[in-house]
């Protein structure tokens, strides 16, 4: 299934495409968004090239940008992944910095986890974050996340690994 677009109150989620790279570049090479990020700091426009165009090669993959309706701006990207070989969706966002603290996020995977939950088979909904982001801790308990196990996980250029958290939601349909 295509990704849609889909509403919320200020946003416009919709899939993105090689048009968005100047507005990825934005939180992508902002080191306080990176922070905590799987991918290292883009230091140019063309870091981004290859996952846009890997973006929806995968079916078990679901990535949206967040356009907010106010400005028509790309502020974000985010999405839920399907993991066959667990029978778990997780979930992963990003946001510009001076569009922190604004709720946005939430606002944003609640409609795309429930599009997700309306349109496929979700039995568990994951997330892990580094432990000290807090704002995604906040973002994951805000979605009906709870604790699951303690982890850790690696930036993909093994730069950087990190204590971390998973929270999960068994979907009861």
């Amino acid at each position: 299934m295509a990704v849609p677009v889909l509403e919320t109150e200020r946003l416009i989620l919709r899939p993105l495409t090689k048009d968005d790279l100047p507005a990825v570049y934005v939180w992508a090479g902002d080191s306080r968004v990176n922070k905590y990020m799987i991918y290292p700091l883009y230091k140019s426009m063309d870091d981004g090239k290859e996952w846009i165009d890997s973006l929806y090669e995968d079916d078990d993959k679901k990535d949206f940008g967040f356009v907010y309706k106010e400005t028509g701006e790309l502020i974000g990207s985010g999405g839920i992944y399907f993991h066959p070989d667990i029978d778990v969706w997780s979930i992963g966002y990003n946001i510009r910095y001076e569009f922190w603290n604004k709720g946005l996020v939430t606002e944003a995977m609640k409609k795309i986890t429930s599009w997700a939950i309306e349109n496929f088979d979700v039995k568990v909904i994951a997330g892990t974050f580094a432990v000290g982001n807090t704002g995604s801790q906040r973002v994951m308990e805000k979605l009906g996340l709870t604790f699951y196990e303690d982890t850790q996980y690696s930036k993909l250029d093994n730069s950087e690994t990190f204590k971390a958290k998973t929270y999960s939601k068994v979907i009861k349909k």
